[in-house]
């Protein structure tokens, strides 16, 4: 097994890199990697309707989807993210215990004892500190999570809290739960940087692994990976499936009723009704968003043309 400590924490390179891996290599795969704040939906999941899209935007947290299904996840400095990647020769060998088996007995060997739930998750004393999910492709299987050691309880809960009854679809949607962190339960002296540690070397001396590290060409290859497909804001938002969002928004007094109909990001339909604009005003802003992308920049700038310096509060409502 390649056992690999991914330095570089940008949650796009890392998401490619998995994909690489899963693609293009035959060996079995462990690699641990971090980002900074990232909220990272699953395949099949509107990104939107999985997000505090104020806050999130807000606070610079990057959007990321992987290529894996399941709920919304987030990551930071404080959590760490692990994959294994297998070659199986049947779908009656891909199993959630036997994938994080590794990553029980390593949290096992610091005096702490995590079992799995019903669901893709890893629990202590009853709360998540990991969530998981699973790609196949071929004969080769991904499985990777998140493990919460010291992250951001307050900023994760903030970032996934995600508005209820505006977004309608068949997207995949995620089931909260009540967190906790791997730190609450450890040695006060033991550190992230020496829970990744002592995770790598864990399984690095489980058999006959080897230490691997990406060449300058593989790198290059997620590097262009990641700029055409992770980082893209159709992959990112756009792969999410059609929807329709529905929102109120007051102000003065009056309401502005929106409705709009969404595929593959692109707004394709869009009616505003209620007393604070007149209607000439509605049927130009709904008449400018259809065709557009359903993103904060081009809410905004048709908001500006059409209306006087709308608020922050108002191009928010669109979403």
């Amino acid at each position: 097994m390649f056992c690999i400590n991914l330095k570089d924490t940008s949650p796009f390179f890392c998401l490619a890199a998995e994909e690489f891996l899963l693609k293009n290599f035959e060996e079995d795969i462990f690699m641990l990697w971090q980002s900074h704040d990232t909220v990272v939906v699953g395949k099949h999941q509107n990104a939107l309707a999985e997000i505090n899209y104020p806050f999130v935007r807000r606070n610079n947290i990057t959007v990321a989807r992987r290529i894996s299904g399941g709920g919304t996840v987030f990551h930071d400095k404080g959590n760490v993210n692990f994959a294994f990647i297998k070659s199986v020769r049947s779908t009656q060998e891909i199993s959630f215990r036997k994938f994080t088996e590794p990553i029980v007995k390593a949290l096992a060997s610091i005096g702490i004892t995590a079992e799995s739930s019903g669901r893709n998750d890893l629990l202590v004393e009853g709360k998540k500190v990991s969530g998981n999910a699973e790609h196949i492709f071929k004969k080769r299987v991904l499985h990777h999570g998140t493990l919460l050691f010291n992250s951001d309880l307050k900023n994760l809960g903030e970032a996934i809290r995600a508005g209820e009854g505006k977004y309608i679809s068949k997207a995949i949607r995620s089931n909260r739960s009540d967190v906790v962190n791997i730190s609450d339960f450890t040695e006060a002296d033991l550190d992230i940087r020496g829970f990744i540690r002592h995770l790598f070397e864990f399984q690095l001396n489980e058999g006959n692994n080897i230490h691997y590290s990406f060449g300058n060409k593989e790198k290059a290859v997620i590097e262009e990976l990641a700029a055409r497909k992770f980082s893209a804001w159709e992959w990112c938002f756009g792969y999410s499936p059609k929807y329709l969002f529905r929102n109120i928004f007051r102000e003065a007094g009056k309401e502005l009723q929106i409705e709009i109909q969404v595929e593959k990001g692109i707004i394709r339909d869009c009616k505003l009704e209620g007393g604070l604009f007149s209607d000439i005003i509605k049927n130009k802003i709904a008449g400018e968003l259809t065709g557009r992308q359903h993103r904060f920049e081009e809410i905004s700038n048709i908001l500006e043309l059409a209306v006087k310096n709308p608020s922050e509060e108002m191009v928010y409502a669109f979403f």
